[in-house]
Parts: structure tokens; sequence; C-alpha cells
């Protein structure tokens, strides 16, 4: 039987999403057209309301509806601290995962100049005149680590310094509960490069 061309526009629209192929396309398809229509009139609006709504927050690039964000807006975050991280989702991780209470600047992606995304692309004038205001005494670096991430990093740790700001970098390494036979050894060299004294 061959698909309607609405059931294949939804098949396509869905591979848009990370890690979904042509299968997984079709199974979400047909799993919210036969058992879930309210399931996929939610989604429709949800996602067409998200879509009009959502921009940019001016100060520190994140998702919001705003244009400001909370975060960025809370009184009770010390603006003395700003974390550097590559994708609104980065921020979620830390606030679920530690206690850090300072404020954030996405870079929405690292450096790639083969890709074509330089300085400009990733608003690092915005970060460059928020540093120059004098308000942000420490930047914590939490770029992935990647090549990339690395290089990235290095440019905001220049910049960072020219502007009289301090700079840290989060930790990498083996992870809490691995053995080290199982990380790779890129990983391992850096950790055991990266070594701390203990206390």
């Amino acid at each position: 039987m061959a698909e309607s061309r609405l059931v294949r526009e939804l098949m396509d629209a869905l591979r848009c999403l990370p890690g979904v192929g042509p299968r997984s396309a079709q199974r979400m398809t047909y799993n919210l057209l036969q058992h879930d229509r309210g399931g996929a009139r939610r989604l429709a609006a949800a996602l067409e309301a998200a879509a009009e709504g959502v921009g940019e927050c001016r100060l520190c690039r994140t998702l919001s509806e705003h244009s400001v964000c909370e975060l960025c807006a809370s009184e009770r975050r010390d603006g003395s601290v700003l974390c550097i991280v590559e994708n609104p989702s980065d921020i979620q991780a830390l606030e679920e995962a530690t206690d850090y209470r300072g404020k954030y600047f996405v870079l929405k992606g690292h450096l790639s100049p083969l890709d074509g995304i330089g300085p400009l692309e990733l608003g690092l004038d915005g970060l460059e005149a928020r540093l120059g205001v004098g308000e942000v005494r420490e930047i914590i670096l939490a770029t992935n680590p990647t090549v990339e991430g690395q290089a990235t990093a290095e440019y905001v740790a220049e910049m960072a310094r020219a502007a009289g700001v301090g700079v840290s970098r989060i930790a990498h390494g083996v992870p809490l509960g691995g053995d080290l036979e199982y990380v790779d050894s890129g990983t391992l060299s850096h950790a055991f490069a990266g070594r701390t004294a203990l206390k």
C-alpha cells in the first residue's frame, strides 16, 4: 500500500530530529496517527507555539520566551561569575548536576573555520562587550572536550585574560565509577596530565 502524501511529509519532518532515521520516523508517524491522535495534536500545537514564541536571551543567548531569561533576570544569581557553554541544553545539565549559582553565556556551537563558524557566529563580540563592562570577575569554560571545544575554550580564555578576567576550566577525565581499562587513551592521557594534589 502506498503511503499518502501527508504521511510521507510527516515522516520526512520527523527525520529532522537527531538520531531519527527512516524506520524510527515511520514508527513514530504510525504510532501518532494510529494510536495517539490527541498526542499528535498536542505535539503539533507545542511545536508551533515554541517555534513562534521562543527566541534568544539578549544577555546569555539561551532559548527564552522573553528578551532576558529567568536566570539572567534573577537577583539570586552571581553576575560576577560567567559559565561559557556550547548549547542551551548544557545549562540544563549543569543546573541539574551542580550547585552553580552564577550566570551563563551560550555560544551555540564551537569555532569551526572549515564550516564557516568563526567568533562572530558564536556571539563572541557580545561576550567581549560583556567582559569589558567590568561586572564579570571569572569565567568558567565548560565547552565540550573535543578538539573544537578546546580550541574555542582557548580563544575565549585569551579574550578573558585581555579583559583582566580570571579563567578556569571544568575538569575532564575519567568518569566517576569508571574502570581505567574501558577509558579511551585520549581521555586517560588528559586526566593523567591534569591530575591534582590530594590535600
